[in-house]
């Protein structure tokens, strides 16, 4: 004896092993034996075979028409024998009983469920809006289908064109561009990213980086509301410091300036001075929330989207020839010793005096014309002699920090890899078009006027850092456990070590007006400032503040995105340096496996041939093709420059250069998914 039964939706088949009154023990053609409840059974029979039943009824079921069988089903519940008998004849075969059965089964939108076996015809509205759905269903296919062709034939259908960044990054898995994309990627067995530029659908590389930076971190655009700095309302006194920046000339965002006061007294003054939203932008207020919405300026060569309104750091920048709101940090030292005395925190207007450039003055200020007061160039600017003498302080003074960080951390910080700086030449409009030509400069890491800022910052920081945990007031701090390999910096409320700066508390307070944690954490130094050892009790935030946590994460994800997008930027102007100026050989350092760092150029890339050579080595690189959607450029070592490499030694960037090498974009295209579309019934 044969069943044919229901088992988790499907209509199986098999010959019966027992029986008794509640079940079954049934044998599928596989082999496989289940378990059959009496309430599952539908057929009982001898003959044909199970699998002739299914094939036959398959086939029969195909020949019911759909809508004679709606317009005679009761209105009242019916099983599938029924319909058998009002469709094929009063006493139905096993075969039409079971097509009836498989017929019913694929047609839900005519006849809905009601139990085992049982159905319900559906209302004429149901029918009526479901015979639409499907028709729509059926025009979506066909469009897909020519959509398909079309990628497959190199051409990208408008509607595919439009929709590429959304698919690629962001996809409605049920849109029916996404599915095209797929299925062509599938039939023609090209990845979904190199389908599409084969298609035409890529029309600038530049264009693609761009806007898909712009689809993940600013969907909504990167326009402000309109908005208007309020007034700082504090009657902050004149400090008797006159104070200078030292910043990059496409800095519009200046945070910080420095002063000296004492020179030649035996006690010197270093005055750290940041410039101060804090005490007018309030949290809650419109323009906080505008900031916690971006959390950090992005850069990138040729462009910026700033944290605020360019307005708005107007209001509080620290500009040249203005007497500048700011929370001034005040370090008292030994002029001969350079020992650290006492620090002070005031809030007051600072004046001015000049806004010095990185790019202008580094090939002046350089260690012989900070060491000795005789040395001098032909014109050196008078802004830059008026601050000879404090610049000369500040250096010596950031060469001691250096020292007793380095004396912390172990070990030396290393300068040995210069910073490049990208100017984009003949730029038309505000945002870059991908096709300027680019200049690369060399800037190298600790140059006397980088080194002074960075110190002066780092002093500051850590400075603060230690206050405000002495106060019992939260901040945003970074930590460092160890320099031990894989031992990361973490962001956290706790005043905790940061071992890879050498410093016992790091507290980001210098950028306020490019970095929200920087403006948190400069609310939280104005209410020490202002209330000492009660500061805890009315600064914005308290220990444990669950708001505070979530800032650290939104900035941490943002960050780390907006820094992966400035990199990517970089590489790919490094790449079009490379085409601009036709370059076909480089000189390179191999560093990590098969990865090489160009020596005058900020590029990383996987090479050939450099198998059996040791980290260190030297070689020449022979440059290949150039792909600038994935910023993939391939490279072959033609010869090997030095004799013997230099002992190898660890760079603590040569695991982020590895993420920046090359390769392929991540997208969100998914070709493993099931082919079978949505709503599809199971198969008999």
């Amino acid at each position: 004896m044969f069943l044919l039964f229901e088992e988790a939706g499907k209509h199986l088949a098999g010959r019966v092993l027992s029986e008794t009154d509640s079940s079954a023990q049934v044998e599928l053609d596989s082999g496989k034996r289940v378990k059959v409840k009496c309430a599952n059974m539908l057929l009982k029979f001898d003959k044909p075979a199970p699998a002739e039943l299914v094939s036959a009824a398959l086939v029969l079921s195909q020949s019911i028409e759909l809508e004679l069988a709606w317009e005679f089903a009761p209105e009242e519940e019916f099983g599938f024998h029924d319909l058998a008998r009002d469709y094929f004849q009063t006493h139905p075969t096993l075969v039409e009983q079971a097509a009836a059965l498989f017929r019913l089964f694929e047609a839900p939108h005519y006849f809905r469920r009601a139990g085992k076996g049982r159905f319900r015809k559906a209302s004429a509205e149901i029918l009526s809006q479901a015979l639409v759905a499907i028709e729509k269903k059926k025009q979506v296919a066909l469009q897909v289908e020519q959509w398909v062709q079309a990628l497959s034939a190199g051409q990208c259908p408008e509607p595919i064109r439009e929709q590429l960044y959304k698919i690629l990054f962001k996809p409605d898995k049920n849109a029916p561009e996404y599915r095209a994309v797929v299925e062509a990627s599938r039939a023609t067995h090209l990845g979904p990213l190199e389908l599409l530029q084969k298609a035409g659908a890529i029309d600038s590389p530049y264009q693609f980086h761009w806007r898909r930076f712009l689809l993940e971190s600013f969907p909504k655009g990167t326009g402000f509301p309109a908005l208007q700095a309020p007034a700082i309302k504090d009657d902050l006194p004149l400090a008797s410091a006159q104070a200078f920046s030292i910043d990059d000339s496409a800095t519009t965002e200046i945070d910080d300036a420095l002063s000296v006061q004492g020179l030649g007294s035996g006690t010197v003054v270093v005055g750290i001075h940041i410039a101060a939203p804090g005490l007018a932008v309030l949290p809650g207020s419109p323009i906080d929330q505008a900031g916690r919405a971006r959390l950090s300026t992005v850069y990138m060569p040729g462009h910026k989207i700033t944290m605020l309104p360019d307005a708005v750091v107007q209001a509080y920048t620290l500009q040249a020839g203005q007497a500048c709101p700011a929370v001034s940090l005040y370090v008292t030292l030994s002029e001969s010793t350079l020992e650290i005395q006492s620090s002070e925190t005031r809030l007051e207007r600072v004046l001015i005096s000049a806004n010095l450039r990185h790019d202008q003055l580094d090939a002046v200020v350089t260690e012989q014309w900070l060491d000795d007061p005789s040395f001098s160039h032909e014109n050196d600017p008078q802004p830059l002699l008026d601050e000879r003498r404090p610049l000369s302080f500040l250096y010596q003074l950031a060469k001691k920090l250096k020292a007793a960080r380095e004396l912390v951390r172990g070990k030396p910080e290393t300068f040995n890899r210069p910073d490049y700086n990208f100017r984009l030449l003949d730029k038309a409009t505000q945002e870059p078009a991908g096709n300027e030509t680019v200049q690369i400069s060399i800037r190298q890491r600790g140059a006397p006027l980088d080194l002074i800022v960075a110190e002066a910052m780092i002093l500051a920081n850590s400075t603060w850092g230690g206050w405000l945990a002495s106060l019992g007031v939260p901040g945003i701090y970074r930590s460092q456990a160890s320099l031990a390999p894989g031992v990361k910096v973490r962001m956290g409320t706790k005043a905790l070590p940061h071992a890879g700066i050498g410093v016992p508390s790091y507290c980001w307070s210098t950028s306020p007006l490019r970095r929200y944690t920087d403006l948190v954490n400069q609310w939280q130094i104005i209410a020490c400032a202002r209330h000492g050892k009660t500061a805890a009790l009315v600064a914005p935030f308290k220990p444990k503040d669950a708001d505070l946590f979530s800032i650290i994460s939104s900035f941490d994800a943002a960050y780390s995105s907006y820094n992966g997008f400035q990199g990517a930027m970089e590489r790919y102007w490094t790449l079009k340096y490379v085409q601009q100026h036709g370059l076909e050989v480089v000189d390179a350092t191999l560093f990590k496996e098969n990865l090489v760092r160009a020596d005058d150029l900020p590029l990383v890339l996987g090479v050939l041939g450099a198998k059996d050579l040791p980290r260190g080595s030297r070689v020449r690189v022979k440059l290949g093709a150039i792909d600038f959607v994935s910023l993939d450029v391939t490279g072959t070592v033609l010869e090997r420059l030095d004799g013997e490499a230099p002992a190898a030694t660890s760079n603590e960037a040569d695991e982020e250069d590895d993420e920046v090498a090359s390769g392929p974009i991540a997208i969100a295209v998914d070709l493993t998914e099931s082919e079978s579309g949505p709503g599809e019934p199971p198969a008999p």
